[in-house]
């Protein structure tokens, strides 16, 4: 039987440690494709607290592995950031940081750098308190998810052969255990024409103008997508148009948009494309659409094409990792918890949304401060966060 109580003590004995951990990992700038640097601390922290096995993929994940039970577990934590955006917009320096008594400010502090902070020294719990059974816990920094959420665990999954029973996203959740989310999909409509002299337009075939109704009717399908109690509405957004014109005194012979779609329960891909195929504008200007894919190298070199498409998900609440999560929160804090979904997408797009592994999130920090400027997480997050990892897997084993 698992004392609780001296597993939160451990947790808040480790706050410094987590905290100057956290700081070291936002002193290092990892966007996206740049998360090498980021890593190799990753791994001196891994190997100086005593996970068993500290392992680098070919795409870049890290893997951090405590036990040799049967029964395999995951964690993960994407380590990759956001850029900065606009720096007037930051009161401080956004790679130094700060702190005070409650909080850790810098990018990457709530997205998501403290999921693995906490990650790391619930490992170290486990080494201290003799947690380990008939488990395998591996640990997982995953790269690229700015810009390709789950591709990593695609890789993980198809390559590395890593398929755990559940996984824990440590994604932020304000507190809360969450099972699900919306998907989402990147979508190119194009429309073609013909250029010509702008000083005679009506001999050529302008291609922006026949963009001009298919964003009317967009517009309005957004107000007609599926609701779902759970996951909320489908939405979808133009996000970006560009053209194709010979010259500013020419007629445009191409306007391409893309549409940020978000899909919710009951909502996949060829639905999606299948909405906008059949609006009449699209096909009165026998438009093209298609998703686009995602083609760009890892920092290891590493191409792993893939459609941008990330599927929705829900764990229902009564599945055993749902309910193990729960049941930990309750023995540890001693309070019912809130069980709810992120608004963001994430990682389980792939993990569940792809090949039907439960993913369930318990991360510290708050969805709000995801690529916000001055970004903060909160030191005590950090510690419940590390308590509950610490205790979860013997618990899921009882269950």
């Amino acid at each position: 039987m698992q004392d609780f109580a001296k597993i939160l003590e451990k947790a808040e004995s480790y706050k410094e440690d987590m905290t100057k951990f956290l700081r070291d990992m936002v002193r290092i700038p990892s966007e996206s494709g740049q998360e090498g640097a980021v890593v190799a601390r990753i791994k001196q922290e891994m190997e100086k607290v005593g996970f068993d096995k500290v392992e680098i993929d070919p795409q870049g994940n890290i893997h951090g592995t405590i036990g040799h039970g049967k029964r395999l577990i995951a964690y993960d934590a994407h380590i990759d950031t956001v850029g900065i955006g606009n720096m007037a917009n930051w009161k401080f320096d956004p790679y130094e940081g700060y702190e005070d008594e409650e909080t850790i400010g810098g990018r990457g502090t709530s997205d998501q750098e403290g999921g693995m902070a906490s990650m790391v020294y619930a490992g170290k719990i486990i080494k201290d308190l003799g947690l380990e059974d008939d488990y395998t816990l591996v640990m997982v920094g995953s790269v690229q998810e700015e810009d390709c959420d789950g591709l990593c665990w695609q890789y993980i999954i198809k390559e590395m052969n890593l398929k755990p029973e559940f996984v824990i996203s440590t994604e932020p959740t304000d507190g809360g255990i969450y099972r699900g989310q919306r998907g989402r999909m990147e979508i190119k409509v194009t429309t073609s024409g013909v250029s010509c002299h702008g000083s005679a337009p009506e001999r050529g075939d302008n291609a922006i103008f026949k963009m001009a109704p298919i964003l009317t009717e967009l517009e309005e399908l957004h107000t007609k997508l599926h609701d779902d109690e759970f996951l909320g509405k489908g939405s979808l957004t133009v996000s970006e148009i560009f053209h194709s014109s010979p010259s500013r005194c020419a007629v445009a012979d191409g306007c391409t948009i893309s549409i940020d779609r978000r899909l919710t329960k009951g909502e996949d891909k060829d639905y999606a494309i299948g909405q906008i195929q059949n609006l009449p504008s699209v096909q009165k200007a026998n438009a093209k659409v298609e998703m686009y894919t995602y083609e760009t190298p890892s920092y290891t070199g590493l191409v792993y094409p893939t459609d941008c498409y990330f599927p929705s998900w829900v764990v229902e609440q009564d599945d055993i990792s749902c309910e193990s999560v729960a049941e930990t929160y309750r023995r540890l804090f001693k309070n019912e918890p809130r069980i709810d979904k992120w608004t963001f997408s994430t990682n389980g797009v792939s993990i569940t949304g792809l090949f039907g592994i439960p993913t369930i999130g318990f991360g510290p920090g708050k969805e709000a401060q995801a690529h916000a400027p001055n970004e903060i997480t909160w030191k005590q997050d950090m510690v419940n966060c590390a308590a509950l990892y610490a205790a979860l897997p013997k618990v899921y084993l009882e269950m």
